[in-house]
This record gives structure tokens, sequence and C-alpha cells, in this order.
């Protein structure tokens, strides 16, 4: 690997590897965790792993061919009822793309080399034991629901990594990806007032740039504050919890109704 890819071999993938791969001719990218064995965990909108009976591998969606349907690995496409979390095997997960490999404990130089999100963060990872027993736990308890902005496949992969959770729910959360699309406009916006003093569009660019660079390292797990170590049994209990309070909430609704 190096600053302009990340891209690796797959025999060069150890168990616990965050890895990712592009989707949509690089509109973005779908990230999980890899088990060994050619086996992915992963984390996809609930909605997307139940196509209709019409249906084919050929559809155009963004999570199209769901891997219940793969024929070499019988278990590819198992999950838990109501879960996004995923097991697939490597060919599914990448869908004919190429593989990545997420990068951990980057110095903040080579964070702001990157040009686009998603590809690495300052944070350290834990050994791969940890890794893999948040994986493996997530995928029967689940991860909440899928939120493009706030929990996400990349979320995922993240807290599986780290077992860093944002304590304030409001705004970005720990994707890179997401924080991406979140700088490059407020970049924009910021350094609209320096048009007035640096007349040379190369400057201004340079400029927009600078901002969206270190809007977008503001954001990453490894220099946030508002982050905060959670088990994974605690995660899930959370989850549980969250769910009967929003049961509760309903019913006594519909009694006062």
């Amino acid at each position: 690997m190096g600053l302009l890819t990340n891209k690796v071999e797959r025999e060069k993938l150890k168990p616990g590897d965050h890895i990712y791969t592009y989707r949509a001719v690089f509109a973005y990218s779908h990230h999980g965790i890899f088990l060994g064995g050619c086996k992915v965990i992963h984390f996809r909108p609930e909605q997307d792993l139940n196509p209709p009976p019409e249906s084919s591998s050929s559809s155009s969606g963004p999570y199209d061919s769901p891997e219940g349907l793969c024929p070499t690995s019988p278990d590819c496409g198992f999950r838990q009822p109501n879960s996004g979390v995923v097991l697939s095997c490597l060919d599914c997960f990448l869908k004919n793309g190429s593989l990545y490999l997420f990068e951990y404990g980057v110095s903040p130089s080579v964070f702001l080399t990157k040009v686009r999100g998603g590809t690495c963060t300052t944070a350290s990872s834990d050994p791969p034991e940890a890794v893999i027993h948040r994986t493996m736990y997530l995928l029967q308890n689940g991860f909440g629901n899928y939120d493009i902005f706030q929990n996400n496949c990349e979320d995922f992969a993240l807290y599986c990594k780290t077992g860093l959770l944002i304590m304030d729910k409001l705004g970005v959360g720990r994707s890179g990806q997401a924080s991406s699309v979140v700088g490059a406009p407020l970049a924009a916006l910021l350094s609209s007032p320096f048009k007035l003093l640096i007349p040379s569009p190369v400057g201004v660019a340079t400029v927009t740039a600078g901002m969206y660079c270190m809007s977008r390292y503001a954001t990453d797990i490894g220099v946030r504050s508002d982050v905060i170590k959670v088990a994974v049994e605690d995660l899930a209990l959370n989850l549980l919890d969250g769910k009967a309070l929003e049961q509760g909430e309903g019913s006594e609704t519909d009694t006062v109704g």
C-alpha cells in the first residue's frame, strides 16, 4: 500500500482486517471485517437484504445480488432476523470490485495526504482477537438501525476495530466517508470569503482543499474528544434497552389514545 492507494491482495489479508471495496464506479465504498477463510462480516440496510421475489442478481440497486443467492458458500448471507449485520463470502462482498485495506494508526501528516475519506484513521486498532470477538458478537446481536451519516458500514467496522463510540448522537458519526460528504460543502462555504483576498482560482482551490482536509481530520475518531470505549456486551444491551423503550412508548401511546 502507498499514499495513493490502499489496494491489497487477498493472500495478504489477516483475520480482523478492516477491508473495503468501491461501488457504483467509485461513488462510495462498502466496508467490512475479514474473518479469515474468505469470510467477511459487514453492515447493510435491512431493507436491502430482503429484495422482492422478482428481483435478480442483475438488479441495479446499491446493494444488489444478495448473498443468500451465493452458489458456492452455503452460509453466505447469514444474519439474525431484523438485523443488518451479515456474514458473506469475500466474492459476494466484493461483487467483482477491487479489495482495499483500511489503515489504522496513521500519522496526521499521512491522514491529511489522503484526498478521499474512508480509507484510514489516526486511531489505533485493538488486537485481532478483540476485533473478531466484537464482530461475531454483533453478528448475533445486531448493530442498531442503519443510518448513512451516523451508523453505516464504515461506522460498524471502525467500532469492531477500536470499540469507540460517539457520545453525542447529533451530527456525523465516525465514518470518514460521511465526514467527507459533510466536509466538502463546508470547506467551500468557509473558503468563499477568501475569494476577495485571493484573486487567483488556484489560490482559492488550495484554501478550499486545505479546509476540506482539516474538516475531515477534525472528525476523525483518533482526535475527537467525544468518543468513549464501549464494551460490545454493553453496546448490545443498550440497543436492546433502546428497542424496549421504543416499544414501551408505543404501547403507552396506544393506551392513552
